[in-house]
């Protein structure tokens, strides 16, 4: 075999220099995917589609982005989850958000609020109509029942203030058992949010015309609803990833609203449980009640009003009895929101 048919040890070790400097220059492109652990604030049901559709269409991939999404108990545990670093990001009532600010003013990692999901708070009364609650006035020493950590519950304070309710008395249980206990009559009245309680109601043989609703924004109650939530050091480290998580969410989101019964067959593909039908359902109510409403086609999709958010902050510090005051600016950072272009995806108002 000719001598000349393998390399030199001189030219094997510039080879071998010449790869590593390749290589090294490649690696940027070989780890360019972010990984992001998301949190939801309840189970997998309609509205969860916002986030896993686009997983499933590709949307956050095409942003460099490994997303995963686990389901939540509430968005209480959603703060807590991101602010222990367990979660990078997640979905969370924003007066859950607030409340955990005022009550952990030094904590080192307190998430923060970067886009705004439901414009108004799905926050509502309900009670049958036979009872004869037509007001809220006439809730006034009635017997309400709700999970001590419900958002409606825990925001009652504030409804009862703008609309001169006098004293309640509430009754305490588990999720499952609110719908029940109101049907049975162990309540007079029950909070929760619109899309889940009025779904839960008619599932236990109630029929729509037989329910009263009081939902909270149309009683003089603008509180925010759920928001993305990022955790304080991944905002810092990641700030790009975030914006690009937005992006994505906000053109998955697009396609939720133009086709509910589309997106909610992902939430069927991720969970074969789930009642497709019914979920599509829910979906519908919480884009209707909570997502395209008039304040978010004023305010703009994903973003928040300065002096709503000021007035929230306020009414929650209250209503919670928060150790102290809510300051609006260190809850909410609008910086890495879409361009407002790219946020225009609400349909137009029905007339």
């Amino acid at each position: 075999m000719n001598p000349t048919q393998f390399p030199t040890r001189r030219t094997l070790i510039a080879w071998m220099a010449g790869l590593a400097v390749t290589l090294a220059a490649a690696a940027p492109a070989l780890a360019q995917e972010t990984a992001i652990k998301f949190q939801l604030d309840w189970r997998f049901e309609g509205p969860s589609a916002f986030f896993l559709l686009p997983v499933a269409q590709g949307q956050f991939k095409a942003e460099k982005l490994n997303v995963t999404i686990d389901a939540g108990n509430g968005s209480g545990n959603a703060v807590n989850r991101v602010a222990s670093g367990t979660y990078d990001m997640g979905f969370a009532d924003l007066a859950a958000l607030m409340e955990f600010h005022a009550n952990n003013p030094t904590a080192p990692n307190k998430p923060v609020a970067v886009m705004m999901v439901y414009n108004n708070t799905p926050a509502a009364v309900f009670s049958l109509k036979k009872t004869g609650i037509k007001s809220p006035a006439d809730l006034t020493g009635k017997k309400l029942g709700a999970p001590v950590f419900d958002a409606g519950r825990r925001g009652f304070p504030i409804f009862q203030k703008a609309n001169g309710i006098g004293a309640v008395n509430w009754v305490s249980m588990d999720p499952p058992l609110r719908e029940t206990m109101l049907v049975k009559g162990d309540v007079d009245a029950i909070t929760g949010f619109y899309f889940t309680s009025l779904l839960n109601l008619e599932a236990r043989g109630i029929k729509a015309d037989e329910i009263a609703v009081q939902l909270y924004p149309q009683h003089g109650v603008k509180l925010y609803g759920n928001a993305i939530i990022a955790g304080e050091e991944f905002l810092k480290k990641n700030p790009e990833a975030v914006k690009a998580f937005l992006r994505a969410f906000t053109q998955g989101a697009k396609a939720v609203i133009a086709d509910p019964k589309a997106a909610t067959a992902v939430v069927k593909a991720r969970d074969g449980l789930v009642n497709a039908e019914l979920e599509e359902r829910r979906l519908r109510l919480a884009i209707d009640s909570a997502i395209a409403t008039p304040d978010a086609r004023t305010e703009g999709f994903g973003a928040v009003s300065g002096p709503r958010l000021a007035l929230m902050a306020s009414q929650v510090a209250d209503a919670y009895a928060t150790k102290g005051r809510i300051n609006p600016d260190a809850v909410w950072n609008g910086s890495f929101l879409p361009t407002k272009a790219e946020l225009n995806i609400l349909p137009p108002a029905r007339k």
